[in-house]
């Protein structure tokens, strides 16, 4: 029948870094088909496990490979024929268990397989020297009387020990087929059992292939959840970022209403100040008025004393003698006037000042 699988599972692989023999390296992405094979014509087992095309296992079990258990869901075992080491980890602790019992049951299957190998080895070389040995001594028997001259008495002297001897050889290879048929009735015991197992492999590849076909079944529904999962996925996303565009429109408008806030503090602020200076400009209109009026006052009296000036300017030629006494007077009263004028013109520029604030 050749090479057929007898137990399959799913783990991730992984392989010692050949560097720095502590760290492992993944050699698949995702969980992968990880499986027993035996090769009846080599009398062999192997775990094989291929990652799309490529191999990533390929290790033919011995009777000196020991499977660890490292933790709850992961173990390992070394092949000295590859040179590394793989790790294997599994979805539950179940099924590294079951991995496990299997991992030893074919090792023994593969102990007992070199025994017999061994034993049959064994005893076919026996065989072949026993018969070396027959053959050797009995030709000696054939030509030794043809080759004696004498009396029957030498004969018989010659012949009685190479009879003993023959009886000796007799004896060893009756026990030798005595012992044959021992084996014999053991290898039939061992091929009866050996077809026990190679039935319950083959229901066990029925059962595979079944779990197979459930699997494939499982994978096409967990596909299509998972393309269901991933629009759903890119709806949420597609959410995700309207919610953070309207996020960052609130912070930007958060922002314009802060910037609003404070212009608006600074125009109640400068609105107050006009009311303050709107409560204060009655007072200015009637210091403005007081001013005014003082103002006409004033310039009332400045015309009066221009017709003065122009009475006095009349009697200046008429009064010079007077002159020398009233100068003195007259630059007085124009030092006075011209006070009076500067302060008049400085209170127009107030004047004109407020007109222009108000």
């Amino acid at each position: 029948m050749g090479e057929q699988p007898i137990y399959t599972t799913r783990a991730h692989v992984f392989q010692i870094d050949p560097t720095t023999k502590k760290n492992w390296v993944p050699a698949s992405k995702q969980a992968v088909s990880v499986s027993y094979f035996y090769d009846s014509t080599r009398n062999s087992y192997r775990i094989i496990s291929v990652d799309g095309s490529k191999v990533i296992i390929n290790s033919t079990i011995t009777p000196n490979m020991t499977f660890t258990k490292t933790s709850q869901k992961f173990g390992q075992w070394a092949d000295s024929r590859a040179n590394t080491v793989f790790g294997l980890g599994f979805a539950s602790e179940q099924q590294l268990s079951k991995f496990a019992e299997k991992f030893q049951e074919v090792k023994e299957a593969a102990k007992l397989a070199r025994d017999k190998s061994q034993e049959a080895g064994e005893t076919m070389s026996n065989h072949s020297q026993e018969s070396g040995r027959e053959s050797g001594r009995e030709t000696p028997l054939n030509t030794q009387p043809s080759s004696i001259n004498g009396t029957d008495d030498e004969k018989i002297s010659h012949v009685g020990p190479e009879a003993a001897v023959l009886k000796t050889e007799n004896e060893r290879l009756k026990t030798a087929v005595e012992q044959s048929n021992t084996n014999a009735k053991k290898w039939e015991t061992e091929l009866q059992t050996l077809r026990e197992n190679n039935a319950r492999l083959v229901d066990a590849l029925q059962e595979s292939s079944a779990n197979v076909e459930s699997w494939k079944k499982q994978l096409s529904t967990c596909k299509e959840e998972s393309d269901t999962l991933r629009a759903k996925i890119a709806d949420l996303e597609a959410q995700c970022n309207e919610a953070n565009q309207e996020k960052q429109k609130n912070s930007q408008l958060s922002v314009r209403v802060k910037e609003l806030e404070a212009e608006l503090h600074d125009k109640e602020t400068e609105l107050e100040n006009l009311r303050k200076q709107a409560e204060i400009i009655p007072q200015l209109m009637a210091e403005c008025e007081t001013i005014t009026t003082k103002l006409q006052a004033a310039e009332v009296k400045n015309q009066e004393l221009e017709g003065r000036i122009s009475g006095l300017s009349l009697d200046i030629d008429e009064s010079r003698q007077k002159q020398g006494n009233m100068k003195g007077e007259l630059k007085k009263f124009m030092d006075i006037l011209d006070g009076k004028i500067d302060e008049l013109h400085e209170f127009r520029q107030g004047l004109s000042k407020l007109g222009v604030d108000n």
